[in-house]
């Protein structure tokens, strides 16, 4: 886990608000120079911990009002089999984003589609047909809410 210090946590926080603010926006947020700022930010891409930035698009002003996330149980269960259904699954156009997780399921695949015909299609027509699904159980999503800002764990003192 990265070390990160209050001016650190207060540059990302800004920058997760609006990753478009200038340099000098975020300064004075923050109530440092902008050449410090500049630097923090820089260093906090170096260190990994801002890996880029985003475009929040509205599904359904570009046509895919309907998302669902799509429970997948792949048979065998092999690392093999799992990484290549994966990669498969997370090149498709309708997949905007891919679980892999523990449990009675291998997979949570996040679609947006067009209409439920469209699900329909992608669920029977695409995933059914891989030799490697055993089960899918499909739920529709009513509403999308999810944080844009997430802040840092802190680290207690003396911990590792």
């Amino acid at each position: 886990m990265a070390e990160m210090d209050e001016l650190d946590t207060a540059i990302l926080r800004e920058l997760q608000h609006d990753a478009r603010r200038t340099n000098r926006d975020v300064a004075a947020a923050v109530g440092v120079s902008p050449t410090t700022a500049l630097d923090r930010t820089r260093a906090l891409r170096q260190r990994g911990v801002i890996r880029g930035a985003t475009l929040d698009v509205d599904l359904a002003e570009i046509g895919r009002p309907v998302q669902a996330l799509i429970a997948v149980r792949i048979r065998p269960p092999s690392r093999r089999v799992i990484e290549a259904f994966r990669n498969w699954v997370s090149g498709l156009p309708e997949t905007i984003g891919v679980f892999v997780v523990s449990g009675t399921e291998d997979f949570l695949v996040h679609v947006a589609v067009a209409d439920n015909d469209s699900l329909y299609a992608f669920v029977i027509d695409r995933l059914t047909e891989r030799p490697e699904v055993a089960d899918v159980r499909t739920s529709i999503v009513y509403e999308h809410l999810r944080s844009h800002v997430v802040e840092p764990v802190s680290r207690k003192p003396g911990a590792r």
